[in-house]
């Protein structure tokens, strides 16, 4: 049976900008496409997630990342 990907939502509001989700969805990028993670994950950008003072916003398997960093996501992939 086929695997498939799974989804990182990252929020590209104008609040999550301004903290830093253009790197952070960079410094995702690079770990999803290292050996462990290669092809397991794809992510998504998104508008404003209304959760504009918890900058910057990702979400990993229904879960909501607020003040999201990159060790954060490793320890949810």
């Amino acid at each position: 049976m086929a695997t498939y990907r799974r989804f990182i939502f990252v929020c590209n509001g104008s609040d999550c900008k301004k903290e830093g989700c253009k790197k952070l969805q960079s410094d995702i990028k690079d770990l999803i496409k290292s050996e462990d993670y290669k092809g397991k994950f794809k992510i998504i950008k998104t508008k404003c997630m209304d959760f504009c003072k918890s900058a910057p916003l990702v979400v990993i398997n229904n879960e909501v990342l607020k003040r999201a960093n990159l060790s954060d996501i490793k320890k949810k992939l």
